[in-house]
């Protein structure tokens, strides 16, 4: 098999998500990204990236960050040729346990740390201890990761468009509501504290 991009459409191809398995993404960019499947069903992402096939690279490197991914869209992803399965590997420490989570709900300022299905703690979103936690979303495997990953490797200065941590999606909503003032959706709730640059 050729292991340059792009990877190969697979029109049977299905999405597993049994710990440990790796897929590599192309990211878009000419280079290919790692993710590996946790403990949970969920995915991690390497600091890794390549352009040839480096899958035990990737999986001895640090993991990069982990969100939610839509799992039908890893199985379209798979079939497309944007995602492609590498096998079974010893599954990362890091994505042993539960990553903290922040749900976030629309419209207030009132959030709640979540490990696995137990919520820890409730807080507000500008609490400097949560900055760089994870908001729970599902990410489309096709049209948002390889974005989101591109983002978390090279740190632009405007990475807060793709969304992710706290801190990145209450710049991304600054944003929305300066852009449309007009728009009831995309006005900020009362008691809103301004981001600062970083976390």
């Amino acid at each position: 098999m050729d292991s340059r991009l792009p990877f190969p459409a697979l029109p049977r191809g299905k999405a597993a998500l049994q710990a440990g398995i790796v897929y590599a993404i192309d990211g878009g960019d000419g280079h290919i990204f790692y993710g590996q499947v946790s403990r949970t069903s969920g995915i991690g992402f390497f600091r890794h990236r390549s352009t040839f096939l480096e899958p035990v690279e990737a999986v001895a490197a640090g993991v990069m960050s982990r969100f939610g991914v839509n799992r039908q869209s890893i199985g379209r992803a798979v079939r497309a040729g944007a995602w492609l399965k590498l096998g079974r590997f010893d599954l990362h420490p890091d994505l042993a346990q539960d990553p903290l989570l922040v749900q976030w709900p629309v419209g207030t300022l009132r959030v709640s740390v979540w490990q696995g299905d137990a919520v820890i703690r409730e807080t507000m979103v500008h609490d400097p201890t949560i900055q760089a936690l994870e908001v729970i979303a599902s990410y489309d495997a096709i049209d948002h990761v390889p974005s989101r990953l591109r983002a978390d490797f090279t740190q632009p200065n405007d990475a807060w468009k793709v969304g992710g941590t706290v801190w990145r999606e209450r710049r991304l909503k600054e944003d929305l509501a300066t852009r449309f003032p007009d728009m009831p959706s995309h006005k900020l709730p009362p008691g809103w504290l301004p981001t600062h640059d970083g976390v």
